[in-house]
């Protein structure tokens, strides 16, 4: 691929929200619960990161550098399968040692294809707690890919 990551902007929100909705997996119950607002924040102190080719965002990823965690790394349906996700969840990961984290971590269903994702990436999981959810770790100053 060769496209690039770059900072989003809020003029990037709508695109984001579209490939938020488009998910198969982790799906929003309640889409009203990550709010514009939100974006703004991470884009802001975040940042968020996206992918864009030919002037097209097909992926984006934020980190928390309040908690350390994980709070995005989302990717356009057509466009998975193409090293787009590592290069994104990279970039998060980055911006949480910037921020002076030593240690970083998430959470997602632990029969996700995430999961396995983050497994093949080397973070550490949990055991599932009572919903289903693995909390993931991983040390900052190891490979991020």
């Amino acid at each position: 691929m060769n496209g690039t990551i770059k900072k989003a902007t809020e003029s990037d929100i709508p695109r984001l929200q579209e490939i938020r909705a488009a998910v198969r997996e982790n799906i929003l119950s309640d889409p009203t619960k990550v709010t514009i607002d939100d974006y703004r924040w991470f884009i802001a102190n975040g940042p968020i990161w996206v992918y864009e080719q030919d002037s097209h965002i097909s992926g984006f990823s934020a980190s928390d550098p309040r908690d350390a965690t994980i709070w995005a790394l989302f990717i356009d349906p057509a466009f998975e399968g193409r090293g787009i996700g590592r290069q994104l969840f990279a970039a998060a990961c980055r911006s949480l040692t910037d921020a002076g984290h030593a240690e970083a971590s998430l959470y997602t269903s632990d029969k996700s294809r995430a999961a396995q994702f983050y497994k093949a990436a080397g973070w550490t999981g949990s055991e599932p707690n009572a919903r289903g959810d693995i909390i993931f770790k991983k040390d900052l100053s190891l490979d991020f890919s």
